[in-house]
């Protein structure tokens, strides 16, 4: 690298120079509406919001309020400009007041809501004082002794004026004895009436027990109803706040639309002026256009003048000096115009020299083009096969396109179903915890219920203590009776009063609920309706939560079935062992096999030898390929370098024409000029006739030598008009032999511009002819890629297969591992039961029957390893013959060896854990029952495991059915080959029948992979048996464990690792079960909640027991005082009544709320709908905002142009102006010339006289 010669290519290249613009000029710019959008933010305040102001002059505004250098930006027509950097200071102004506002808005909202925290923060505070002063001024008071006979003399207050009562009563006795008489004769009556009134007492009494039923059942209903009020209300609250934020935006938006209206109108006021600027522009267009033809029209009566002007020759022979110097000029022009056309010449030469060098160019692209054709002939014969082979390898690729689409469609749609579940998840979730949120609102109601019992249940118990009392009264206890009755029927007035107040209480309340009813009575319609969606929404989660219920139950069922199928395994034991010799004798087939595939291999190796050629083919026809597309395209770029210089020339010839044309323009004024000139002169002629027709009587001897002189300078004039005529004819013929020359060179243009076409034509067509060979070497490449993928497949399903054989030995080797510690369990087994000394005989069956097993598992693993060793022996000869092909594969299968591998070493930790839970077992005598539980936790995992297993068998005979396809397509490409050489068909033919003998061997390798899969199951399921054979020996050796204490240090320690173990499992699985434990919890809760209503109702039912038992004490007291039981009966049977009413009251009421409710739901339903409007009428807003911008953009574009136009049409009608002070000037000229010759006419005449 030579930094100065890099430097001088940039000089030259102009790279510095157009740095160096860019830092001098303004390269970044931006719309004004777009930077008034922006960066508005920095300085808010000099924009006012309720007027309109024009983007340019608000841009103008805020720049000039920002402290920023004020020379480093200019304001265009519709951009601002700045230098380099000074955007970037603004951005980081930007972002600084952003962070500032936010910060503010932050500080505000947090400020907003700590007020709102301390402000029920005092509330708490001035609350809590309150409570602690009363509890301490009661707790100071309580025991106070002056309180405690406060307490004692309150009750007796009422009993003051006894020893008045007791001489009114005397009285009264005397009264009693002679009404006694008829008293009992009424009694008898009256225990007849009373026979009939307990009939219907009892028949009152079970309507009450039912009306309390039906009140109970009233309650919960209002319970619930305002349950459904409170979160009706928070819903109320949360739709009038999104309405209220709606409002909000709905309000802003109108604001929005009205300034975007008020802009539209300022947008169309300047469009209307855009409008009349333009019909004026194009008025004035027209005043040009007809000044113009005026002009137009004044030449040619300037032509016709020059008619004239022949004719009164004689009149300008004073001019002729001037048309003498005019000449000269004249002259210099035609020399400068014939300078101009041996330029033009010598270009038309240069231009004939490249036509003629361009017509051997083409020459020699023929010539070489016919070469081509020739090779593309031989190479489009060559290529017809591949074609027809890249037409069958295109129909596979379709197919399988077909099936991968299908495949995505299928992923996408499982996709979309996993997100619909997790959507419901979270639904569920929600759902759960409105749910908790009920529980605990209800627990909370259940408690109050549960107080009030209770303070009921204690003032049931203080009547009954009364009432037992008064049942062992005497006589003077019959007055206690009648004081306490006395009492009662205080106690009654005051329960009377108490009901008038709660009724009173009760009416304004109703009259509040009333109220608000009216009030709410619309939003609970739409409320309801949303109610209604919210109870469809808890129907069908109620159907998933039954269709979960019913998977649990299906799960529990299957496994049921598992369990049932190990005890079938058990029995497949036997037949596996018949089929093990089967086995065998595969094995031996797959002997014979192997030597096919060896055979076949070869030939394998030999057609991708041939293929290898092929390519080599290919690759050189390629090179050759792109040999010529390079010497094509030099050829190309000369042609583009030969057309740009005939470009060149027309463009440098069409300015030699246009500066000839200018040159011809100036010359006709020039004529004009003189034309005027000659009829001023003319004008002036007939002028002076009039002069001496009018003193020609005076001064006829002067007029006589004035026409002497007037002849002789007519003469002079015809000979100077004569003279300019010959160069006016002079240079008209050199102005149509210029004509003649330039169109015999737009000719030629054209001529050229046509082989430029047609060279065109070629060139495009030759590069169709390359882009189609690209193509159909492209194909050809894809072809061979695609047959080395196939190999590629081959290689990696020999190397799969050799996986699954590895696989199976490290299965067997688990299994040994297994029979081992199934060994050492019996050899424990066998110890303990020699300590023991109990049930040796049982033992000792059970020891025989698990050797008999161990024995004939271990024959059959013995024959299974001989079958695999023999298979080994087999895997290792294919092995060292795929080696080549197994470099190129086990890169790209490392990644799947490494999956596979962390499923062994899963499967290992699996079977390691087992063996542990198993030891642990053996230790953990005492909580074998735990420990058997989870096994079998852990026998489910390896189920699981197993089915994941048999899962990617199944994937791995698809991708065998995948790879058994893919040779079938290389087949059919063999013979597609085949057809063009003879010689391969028989190899084809071969190739067919070794790959059905491959076919048949993958299948029996399948066969034998399945099989070795059931052994192991098998001996997986004998593992299981064994496991629980061992938890009933544990069973049978329970009674010894007592004995053995010092062991239970060894179970802590292995129950600490169990639990290790335990909780690695469980935080593994606690991912998948929160939800179902999230269910299972709040079952458990509503089956506590049903509980405890449970025992509620059984508290109820104790207390209505208690209450019965009241009551027929009450009766007794009645029959002692018949007299007040009539009365009590009343006020019962009111009483009844009233809460009759009461409750008839209550289901209107609840009605009423059920019809409110509704209301406010059809309410709500219409505000959605309402509000789904406004969000439509918003969008719909917005899209004819943006239509209105783009359509304010293309009429500020058209105004632009307008504009353009403008100057276009202002600077041609400065140019004609221009022109016209020219000729002006030039007429000036004429005349001060005309003057001069009158002068020295004048002055010539004069001297000739004094001479004379």
């Amino acid at each position: 690298m030579e930094n100065f010669l890099v430097i001088h290519q940039l000089r030259c290249n102009g790279v510095l120079e157009g740095i160096r613009i860019c830092r001098k000029g303004f390269p970044s710019r931006i719309l004004y509406a777009d930077f008034k959008q922006r960066y508005k933010v920095l300085n808010a305040s000099v924009i006012p919001e309720g007027q309109f102001i024009d983007n340019k002059k608000a841009s103008e505004k805020l720049l000039g309020s920002i402290d920023v250098n004020h020379d480093e930006y200019r304001f265009g027509h519709t951009k601002v400009f700045f230098k380099a950097g000074l955007l970037g200071t603004l951005e980081e102004m930007r972002d600084e007041k952003l962070a500032s506002l936010v910060t503010m808005t932050q500080a505000i909202c947090r400020g907003f809501l700590m007020r709102r925290e301390f402000v029920q923060m005092t509330e708490r505070r001035d609350a809590i004082y309150t409570i602690q002063y009363n509890v301490r001024s009661f707790m100071n008071v309580k025991h106070w002794p002056w309180m405690k006979v406060y307490y004692k003399i309150k009750p007796l207050l009422q009993s003051a004026e006894t020893e008045k009562e007791l001489a009114q009563m005397k009285e009264n006795y005397g009264k009693m004895q002679t009404d006694l008489a008829t008293a009992l004769a009424k009694k008898k009556e009256l225990e007849e009436k009373m026979v009939s009134l307990q009939q219907e007492k009892n028949d009152l009494q079970l309507q009450v027990a039912s009306e309390g039923e039906n009140l109970s059942d009233a309650e919960e209903r209002c319970e619930g109803l305002i349950k459904s009020k409170i979160q009706l209300e928070a819903k109320l609250k949360e739709t009038t706040e999104r309405l209220e934020d709606e409002e909000e935006i709905n309000a802003e938006l109108t604001a929005k639309k009205r300034k975007l209206e008020d802009e539209c109108s300022e947008l169309k006021k300047d469009i209307d002026d855009l409008e009349l600027t333009l019909a004026k522009v194009e008025k004035e267009k027209h005043a040009t256009e007809n000044k113009v033809k005026n002009l137009t029209e004044e030449m040619a009566s300037q032509d016709e003048s020059l008619a004239k002007l022949t004719k009164e020759k004689k009149a300008l022979q004073e001019a002729h000096q001037q048309t003498l110097d005019d000449l000269q000029a004249e002259e210099d022009k035609v020399n400068t115009l014939t300078k101009a056309k041996t330029k033009l010449e010598q270009q038309v030469d240069d231009l004939e020299g490249s036509l003629e060098q361009e017509k051997k160019l083409r020459m020699d692209l023929e010539r070489a083009k016919r070469k081509l054709e020739g090779d593309l002939k031989l190479a489009q014969e060559s290529i017809m096969d591949l074609e027809n082979d890249k037409q069958q390898s295109d129909e596979k690729i379709k197919k399988k396109d077909f099936e991968i689409s299908q495949l995505l469609s299928k992923i996408e749609d499982e996709q979309s179903l996993g997100a619909q579940l997790q959507k419901k998840i979270k639904e569920l979730q929600a759902r759960i915890e409105e749910l908790e949120e009920e529980i605990e609102a209800e627990r909370a109601a259940r408690a109050k219920v549960e107080k009030q019992r209770a303070d009921l249940s204690r003032e049931l118990e203080e009547i009954s203590e009364r009432l037992e009392e008064a049942g062992g009264a005497t006589a003077a206890q019959i007055e206690m009776n009648k004081k306490r009755e006395a009492e009662f029927q205080k106690l009654r007035r005051d329960l009377e009063e108490s009901t008038l107040q709660h009724e009173a209480t009760a009416a304004a309340l109703r009259k509040k609920q009333a109220d608000s009813v009216a009030e709410l009575g619309e939003q609970i319609d739409n409320l309801q309706r949303v109610k209604q969606k919210l109870e469809k929404e808890k129907s069908e989660y109620k159907m998933e939560i039954d269709d979960l219920s019913s998977n649990m139950e299906a799960v529990a069922k299957a496994k049921g079935n598992l369990e049932k199928m190990c005890r079938t395994l058990e029995d497949q034991l036997s037949e596996l062992k018949t089929k093990n010799d089967e086995n065998v004798r595969q094995i031996n087939d797959t002997g014979a096999q192997k030597a096919r595939l060896l055979t076949e291999n070869g030939e394998f190796s030999r057609q991708i030898e041939e293929k290898e050629a092929l390519v080599s083919q290919l690759t050189r026809g390629k090179q050759a390929f792109t040999q010529q597309i390079e010497e094509l395209k030099r050829q190309i770029e000369e042609e583009v370098k030969a057309k740009n210089a005939l470009a060149h020339g027309l463009q440098s010839a069409r300015h030699d024409c246009d500066l000839l044309r200018e040159q011809f323009e100036e010359e006709q004024e020039a004529k004009a000029e003189l034309q005027r000139g000659m009829s001023k002169a003319n004008s002036e002629v007939a002028q002076w006739r009039t002069k001496y027709e009018t003193d020609a009587i005076q001064r006829t001897e002067e007029l006589e030598e004035s026409k002497k002189k007037l002849a002789q300078r007519l003469q002079e004039a015809e000979e100077q008009i004569e003279a300019v005529n010959s160069k006016c004819a002079s240079l008209e013929k050199t102005k149509q032999r210029l004509q003649s020359e330039v169109e015999d060179l737009m000719i030629d243009v054209e001529r050229a511009n046509g082989l430029a076409a047609n060279l065109d034509k070629k060139q495009r067509n030759f590069d169709k002819v390359l882009a189609e060979w690209k193509q159909k070497y492209e194909e050809g490449q894809a072809e061979l890629e695609g047959a080395q993928k196939e190999t590629r497949s081959l290689g990696t399903e020999l190397f799969k297969m050799k996986n699954s054989y590895e696989e199976a030995l490290d299965q067997l080797e688990t299994m040994k591992r297994e029979n081992k510690n199934l060994q050492q369990e019996i050899s424990d087994l066998t110890e303990q039961i020699g300590e023991t000394g109990k049930s040796i005989h049982e033992l000792e069956k059970a020891k025989k029957q698990v050797e008999t097993e161990k024995s004939e598992i271990q024959t059959a693993l013995e024959e299974a390893e001989g079958t695999l060793e023999h298979e080994e022996s087999k895997i290792l000869r294919v092995q060292l013959e795929l080696n080549q092909i197994k470099g190129e594969v086990d890169r790209k299968l490392a990644e799947k060896d490494e999956e596979m591998e962390q499923i062994k070493r899963n499967s290992q930790r699996v079977t390691d854990s087992m063996q542990s839970t198993l030891d642990s077992e053996v230790r953990s005598r005492n909580d074998a029952l735990r420990i058997k539980k989870k096994m079998e936790g852990d026998l489910n995992e390896m189920e699981i495991q197993l089915s994941h297993a048999n899962r990617q068998a199944s994937e791995s005979q698809k991708q065998l059915r995948n790879v058994q396809a893919q040779l079938k397509d290389a087949q059919l490409h063999l013979d597609d080959a085949v057809r063009a050489q003879e010689d391969f068909k028989e190899q084809a033919a071969m190739v067919d029948r070794r790959n059905g003998l491959m076919v048949a061997e993958i299948e029996e390798l399948r066969a034998a992979l399945e099989q070795t899969e059931r052994s192991r199951k098998i001996a997986e399921q004998e593992l299981v048996d064994a496991s629980e054979r061992v938890g009933l020996l544990h069973s049978q050796n329970t009674s010894l464990m007592n004995s053995k204490k010092k062991l239970e240090s060894d179970l802590i320690q292995v129950q600490s690792e169990v639990d290790d173990t335990v909780q690695e499992a469980r935080n593994a699985e606690e991912k998948a079960k929160k939800a179902i434990t999230d269910a299972a919890m709040m079952a458990e809760e509503l089956k506590k909640e049903q509980d405890t209503s449970a025992h509620l109702e059984r508290m109820k039912k104790n207390l209505e027991v208690a209450v019965k038992d009241l009551q027929h004490r009450l009766d007794e007291a009645e029959n002692l005082a018949m007299k007040g039981g009539k009365k009590q009966l009343q006020k019962l049977e009111s009483r009844v009544r009233e809460l009759e009413t009461e409750v008839e009251a209550e289901q209107r009421r609840g009605a009423d709320a059920v019809k409110g409710v509704r209301k406010y739901e059809r309410r709500v339903k219409e505000l959605t709908y309402q509000t789904e409007e406004d969000k439509k009428n918003v969008a719909r807003l917005q899209d004819l905002v943006d239509k209105l911008q783009l359509k304010v953009k293309a009429y500020k574009r058209q105004a632009e142009e307008a504009e353009e136009q403008a100057n276009v049409h202002l600077s041609k009608c400065r140019k004609v102006q221009n022109e016209l002070e020219e000729a002006e000037e030039r007429a000036d000229i004429a005349e001060s010339q005309v003057n001069k010759l009158r002068a020295k006419s004048r002055d010539s005449g004069k001297g000739k006289e004094a001479a004379e």
